[in-house]
């Protein structure tokens, strides 16, 4: 690991170095170097400059729960390290000084600090909390870093390298009020949950639930009866739950807009319980014993199961979903039914269809297949006995 030369010095390896500065950053005396580090290399630096320092541990307690941003990076460690580095947006870092070395592939840095990329640095001292060099390769990131003594434009840099691009989808789904009866929804059973309805919600100090995923777990439970009403949808087909979150949020803004009506109001019915579903089986003990290597556990507990693991799962409990008699649409599972058989069945998928791999199994449509087919035996069953 990178360790610090003296009080303000900073030993940088790298794996590549380009200096791409420009001709005014030369004549304002500055220089700009890009490349791919190890992401060992970030994790002792400063974030002083930074405006916006690492929001979920702060002094060893738990300042604020994991946003999006957060989310999105542990799902990528997690489950696709080796894409880390064209996933991730990178880290800017700034210092007073710099000296490249060529032949050792390191850059010593004077007074550095992170002024981009602090929520991918805490994010990153986490992932290595439980590494394991035996098994686990360690991931690349992409850096800039700027040279400069300028310590006006070092704030003007932070302040401009933290603004957030707009997510035009949420953001317009909000403001057109497509999201307010799925919030209502989901408050009839989650009193305090809010929807995340725009962008600013990401760097707002309240917390949200996570709306497209919530929309993409509503499909994934969606059963086949209303899955064919929808136009350019493979209703034998999910794989699209978990890998198009983008293309779920328009189809759900297709169904308030122009229906079909029955499948919209489906949709409204299962959000609670496909919500609920969903955080059941993120932290399901059941796991346990399955040597599932990318399931997240701290003190022996499970707290976290892989997207990919879970969204084929989901997608079996379809099998189980019926209109009831208030009209309602509802889940069902029959008695006989154990959640046990489920997870052996998902183990076998995980290893045997998508090679130990969550990301391949959350995109493999023989995976959904193999979980639903045990499912639809017990609905099947179920419903010759009732």
């Amino acid at each position: 690991m990178t360790s610090s030369a003296n009080a303000s010095d900073y030993l940088f390896q790298y794996v590549t170095c380009r200096n791409i500065s420009a001709p005014e950053d030369e004549e304002q005396g500055r220089k700009i170097y890009t490349g791919h580090a190890p992401t060992t290399s970030v994790l002792e630096l400063e974030d002083n400059e930074n405006v916006r320092e690492y929001l979920v541990d702060a002094k060893g307690k738990q300042r604020r729960s994991p946003t999006l941003v957060h989310q999105a990076i542990r799902k990528t460690l997690r489950e696709a390290p080796d894409q880390f580095s064209v996933l991730n947006s990178g880290m800017v870092i700034v210092t007073r000084a710099a000296i490249v070395d060529d032949k050792a592939r390191v850059i010593s840095l004077h007074r550095p600090s992170i002024i981009n990329g602090s929520q991918t640095q805490g994010e990153l001292k986490r992932y290595f909390q439980n590494f394991d060099a035996s098994t686990q390769a360690i991931p690349n990131i992409k850096f800039e870093i700027i040279v400069t003594n300028d310590d006006d434009l070092i704030a003007e840099i932070s302040i401009a390298r933290n603004f957030q691009n707009d997510v035009h989808a949420i953001s317009i789904a909000g403001r057109r009020g497509q999201l307010d009866e799925l919030e209502l929804r989901i408050q009839k059973q989650f009193p305090d949950e809010k929807l995340r309805k725009s962008e600013t919600d990401l760097t707002s100090d309240e917390e949200f639930l996570d709306t497209e995923k919530l929309i993409q777990v509503i499909f994934a439970l969606l059963p086949e009866s209303m899955m064919k009403k929808m136009d350019k949808v493979d209703p034998s087909n999910k794989v699209f739950t978990y890998s198009q979150k983008t293309r779920c949020l328009k189809l759900f803004q297709s169904l308030v807009e122009d229906g079909p009506l029955d499948v919209y109001k489906c949709c409204l019915d299962l959000a609670p319980i496909a919500w609920s579903l969903y955080k059941t089986w993120k932290s399901h003990q059941g796991f346990q014993g399955t040597r599932i290597r990318s399931i997240e556990r701290e003190g022996g507990e499970i707290v976290e199961v892989p997207d990919g693991v879970i969204f084929p799962i989901i997608a079996a409990h379809a099998a189980f979903v019926n209109l009831g008699k208030g009209k309602t649409w509802q889940i069902n599972k029959p008695p006989l039914f154990s959640d046990a058989e489920l997870i052996a069945t998902a183990k076998q998928a995980y290893i045997d269809i998508a090679g130990h791999n969550p990301q391949t199994m959350g995109k493999s449509k023989a995976c959904y297949s193999s979980l639903l087919t045990i499912t639809n035996i017990y609905a099947k069953i179920a419903a010759a006995t009732s």
